[in-house]
């Protein structure tokens, strides 16, 4: 075949309507199977949505526990994830298929090639592992406010791979479930307030013991988040210019901030009401005469003694 029947039979090729026709039909149904791979994982999540919604209204009309709920955010996360995972996976799958590559083949060599690559991703895989372990075993859940990997905040979506925890100032942190070696819970049990008030030498210790124990036992009345009596401990410090008086009060997880920043309010209102000021550093300053007679004073009384 000579130069001329080439360029013909390419040119016969790449005009022939039969080439167009698949392309075309090639293209359509790649765009369609995106089109209904979205729609799928879509609806899909709706409906686990909706699911965990209805659940959600149901235990709350039995008045369920929290904890539950923050379980069940938890699944539901995970479970449009995997969902979504699984969609794609095979919309990938099936556009390949329409370009002609051998799915079988290409499937037998990928579970070679993961393999060898498995040895180098051992982080991936032990990103996997954890957090297996961290949603079968239930070490927090979503909505939990945890301490992990230096970070502190709100659990906002924990996946296979990683965990993303919310900041009280709003940064999002994406942690991988590898480095959660060591997490604290502050969303299992019950919170403590700790309140330590100064108060001043010359006032009346046993008056402004009455005046906190008569704010604390006000407070829950008015507050359902406080679960317990509160507590007046006692003196916690003779420090060099006050007295500190230590009370606590117990409520539901981390809740325990607002409380204890509304008994600080009202303890003090409280104490200034009965002449019980809240006590500021103190500095004495004598002159060079003051302090000579005052040393005078003290040598005197040293050569009584002896």
């Amino acid at each position: 075949m000579n130069v001329e029947e080439q360029w013909t039979s390419i040119y016969d090729y790449f005009t022939s309507a039969e080439l167009w026709t698949g392309l075309g039909l090639a293209a359509f149904k790649i765009v369609m199977i995106i089109i209904l791979s979205m729609v799928v994982a879509r609806v899909a999540n709706n409906i686990v949505e909706r699911t965990f919604h209805n659940s959600f209204r149901e235990k709350a009309k039995l008045k369920a526990p929290l904890v539950s709920e923050r379980r069940e955010n938890t699944l539901k996360k995970l479970i449009q994830n995997v969902i979504t995972y699984v969609v794609y996976f095979t919309a990938v799958v099936m556009v390949l298929s329409q370009l002609g590559l051998n799915i079988g083949a290409l499937i037998a060599s990928a579970g070679v090639a993961g393999l060898a690559i498995g040895f180098g991703a051992q982080n991936l895989v032990k990103d996997v592992i954890s957090g297996f372990f961290i949603i079968f075993e239930n070490q927090f859940s979503v909505g939990d406010n945890v301490q992990t990997a230096g970070v502190r905040g709100d659990v906002e979506e924990i996946g296979l791979r990683t965990c993303k925890i919310r900041n009280w100032t709003g940064e999002l942190h994406i942690i991988p479930n590898g480095n959660i070696t060591q997490v604290t819970n502050f969303s299992v049990h019950n919170s403590l307030g700790v309140l330590d008030i100064n108060v001043p030498y010359e006032a009346n210790l046993q008056v402004a013991e009455e005046v906190i124990m008569q704010v604390l036992l006000e407070m829950p009345a008015e507050y359902p988040e406080i679960q317990a009596t509160p507590q007046l401990l006692g003196v916690e410090t003779l420090s060099t210019s006050h007295i500190v008086l230590r009370a606590i009060i117990e409520t539901l997880p981390m809740q325990h901030f607002g409380v204890a920043r509304e008994a600080r309010n009202r303890i003090k209102t409280k104490l200034l009401e009965r002449n019980i000021s809240i006590p500021a550093p103190r500095l004495v300053m004598y002159n060079k005469q003051e302090a000579e007679e005052l040393m005078q004073e003290s040598v005197v009384r040293g050569n009584a003694r002896e």
